[in-house]
């Protein structure tokens, strides 16, 4: 007689599973299981043709996991699967569970964490099993392994009619490290995107071009290896008035691809052509087979190349490459095109475009202009000296005298011109640190002070509004400059080597009447009282060192063309002016 199938039947010790029982015996042999533990050991040791389960709807174990694993659906899951006693011992597990736990022995037996190497509990509930066990209410939590492996784990207790208190627990396990890493990858792309851009056009506008340019490459090199994790990568800056795109990063590009000369065109430039003059992404998934490459990483096989966009304008393109074919897929297209936003947002914020020439020109010309300001004044007072003495002796000396004078004040502001012939215009002009005074600009001004730290910072702040500057060392230079030469305003410091600052006033006045003087003047340092002295005979200025810019630009304003002039612009300016730093 051959051997009838096993059938197992689940329901306790009632009366209704004996009778079951024994009416399937004719073609069954039925196997009983009165509780969780016979019933988990048995399906465990044999097959078994089916299973019979009674009274399943007040047991939530019995209809979420026994019966389906009589079919062996359990095991095709994507989601792991577990029943744990009340100590956390796996009881039984799926198919799937056993393979996330990466082991080839049986888990069975053994305490849930312990299979997957005490992983760190992340939440939101960091005790998801003694909270499902104690609450009998399903918990969750995410666990994470390493560094890249995160799983999501659902606890529910099992409870029946007759017993509310758990007794096991069904425990599904996901793993969720892909969700979890795209996730983290997009918010670390957004914090990179404000880490890029960090400091403010203002503030970048005093550091030199050098340093901007080395911040910005290495922070696009660090997120790119770090953060996309690509070991190539080459940025390119699209010219627009020449449609060149010039290179500003190439990292792990050969020479001869560094060096290449390409343009924003759709054929014979490249896949980086194509992309700049398009604006539109491209991923090339074989580089031996795609009739757009041209060779960039050596040994590359696959690229990626998309545009660097701004406000819907082309700023350059950003290509990263791979030595494996089809390297690169949506995702990280995806990817490159959101770090590539940030990355053109930066550039554009500082200044990298067109400024750069512009910023590397001024620079130079602001440390020329530092250099020669003392030389062309020492000269201008020697001129002046030669005049006085010259005067009424010989006209071909005078002359010549002359000559020398406008030569001197000619090589200056030929200076200045080479800067401003190189600002550029529209949206990459560059971020001034501070409001230009246009009725400043074309003004001759005489500083005079012993020190030479307030004479260069008179030629550096004065110079940038476009005034003509011009020192002296002492009141007899001061003079002897009034006397030779115009000027509109005079600043004069009350300590002067060889005369008060009272009596540099008088003899100012004497020789031009009207001429505005300026008395400066460290805080409650007057011993002669010059202050109180020049201004019983007209004084209408007075700058307490250390005084800021904006107060240095207002006096002089002030006394050029009266308060309510300077008054209009203070309240536009006055933000500003609380920011900037003293002189």
């Amino acid at each position: 007689m051959p051997e009838l199938p096993p059938i197992l039947v689940y329901g306790g010790k009632s009366e209704q599973a004996e009778s079951l029982s024994a009416a399937l015996a004719a073609h069954f042999s039925p196997v009983r299981a009165e509780d969780m533990e016979d019933a988990l050991r048995e399906l465990r040791g044999r097959e078994f043709s089916g299973v019979c389960l009674l009274n399943c709807q007040t047991a939530q174990f019995c209809d979420a996991s026994l019966f389906p694993q009589a079919g062996g659906i359990l095991a095709q899951l994507p989601d792991g699967l577990a029943v744990l006693d009340v100590s956390l011992k796996i009881l039984w597990t799926n198919r799937r569970f056993d393979e996330l736990t990466g082991k080839t022995e049986s888990p069975i037996g053994a305490e849930f964490y312990s299979v997957f190497g005490a992983p760190e509990i992340l939440g939101p509930d960091l005790s998801p099993f003694h909270t499902a066990l104690g609450t009998a209410t399903q918990s969750r939590s995410t666990l994470r392994l390493g560094e890249k492996t995160y799983f999501q784990v659902h606890a529910n207790p099992v409870t029946s009619a007759e017993c509310r208190v758990p007794k096991h627990l069904v425990v599904s396990v996901r793993d969720v490290s892909t969700e979890i890493l795209q996730q983290q990858k997009l918010n670390a792309i957004y914090q990179a995107g404000l880490e890029l851009g960090d400091l403010s056009p203002a503030e970048m506008a005093e550091m030199t071009v050098q340093d901007r340019v080395e911040l910005v490459k290495s922070r696009i090199i660090h997120y790119t290896k770090d953060l996309l994790e690509y070991e190539t990568v080459e940025i390119r800056l699209l010219d627009k008035a020449t449609s060149r795109l010039e290179p500003l990063l190439t990292v792990g590009m050969v020479p001869e691809a560094a060096n290449r000369e390409l343009f924003a065109l759709p054929t014979d430039n490249g896949v980086t052509g194509f992309v700049a003059s398009s604006g539109k992404s491209y991923l090339c998934e074989d580089t031996q087979n795609d009739p757009l490459y041209l060779i960039g990483a050596a040994g590359a096989r696959s690229s990626l190349t998309v545009p660097l966009m701004q406000h819907d304008q082309v700023l350059g393109t950003f290509n990263v490459e791979s030595t494996r074919p089809g390297a690169f897929n949506e995702k990280d297209l995806q990817f490159l095109e959101l770090f590539g936003r940030e990355v053109a947002v930066a550039l554009n914020t500082l200044e990298l475009l067109a400024a750069e020439k512009y910023c590397a020109t001024n620079e130079n010309v602001e440390k020329i202009l530092r250099e020669v300001a003392n030389p062309v004044d020492e000269i201008l007072n020697d001129t002046a000296w030669i005049l006085e003495r010259f005067i009424g002796h010989d006209p071909m000396v005078g002359e010549r005298l002359q000559r020398i004078l406008k030569h001197t004040r000619d090589i200056r502001a030929e200076i200045y011109k080479v800067g401003e012939a190189n600002v550029p215009l529209g949206a990459n002009a560059p971020v001034q640190t501070r409001a230009l005074r246009p009725k400043l600009r074309g003004k001759r001004i005489l500083v005079a002070d012993n020190d030479e730290l307030v004479r260069r910072a008179a030629h550096e702040l004065l110079g940038k509004q476009g005034c003509e500057v011009e020192t002296a060392h002492n009141g007899q230079e001061a003079l002897l400059m009034v006397r030779s030469f115009q000027y509109d305003v005079v600043l004069v410091d009350i300590r002067l080597p060889d005369m008060s600052g009272y009596e540099c006033f008088c003899q100012v006045q004497d020789c031009q009447t009207g001429l505005p003087v300026i008395l400066m003047t460290g805080f409650g340092y007057d011993p002669g009282h010059s202050i109180v002295k020049a201004r019983q005979r007209g004084l209408k200025s007075v700058l307490f060192k250390p005084f800021r810019v904006e107060q240095l630009l207002d006096e002089v304003e002030k006394n050029l063309y009266g308060a309510s002039i300077v008054n209009q612009g203070e309240d536009a300016g006055s933000t500003a002016a609380a920011n900037q730093p003293t002189a």
